[in-house]
């Protein structure tokens, strides 16, 4: 299992942001996003940039929020 791990700042979740991150679930089973004090430490915040992602991303990912650190794990079917 591969691992990548990525920065939100204060540009929040652009589609440029979106691409990258598409991109290294090409090489990589789970993805660990640092969610930075500027793109917003609250948890409300947090679970919004988490929703969000999920959405864009499709049913093939699930998500868990430790802290100020959201992890994305990409599955070959979909969850439920």
């Amino acid at each position: 299992m591969t691992s990548k791990e990525i920065q939100l700042g204060k540009s929040g979740l652009t589609e440029n942001f979106i691409e990258t991150l598409k991109g290294y679930f090409k090489k990589n089973d789970s993805v660990r996003i640092s969610v930075l004090r500027s793109a917003g430490h609250e948890r409300d915040k947090i679970k919004e940039y988490e929703q969000k992602l999920l959405k864009e991303l499709g049913a093939n990912y699930t998500s868990k929020t430790i802290g100020f650190k959201i992890i994305l794990k990409k599955w070959r079917k979909p969850r439920v």
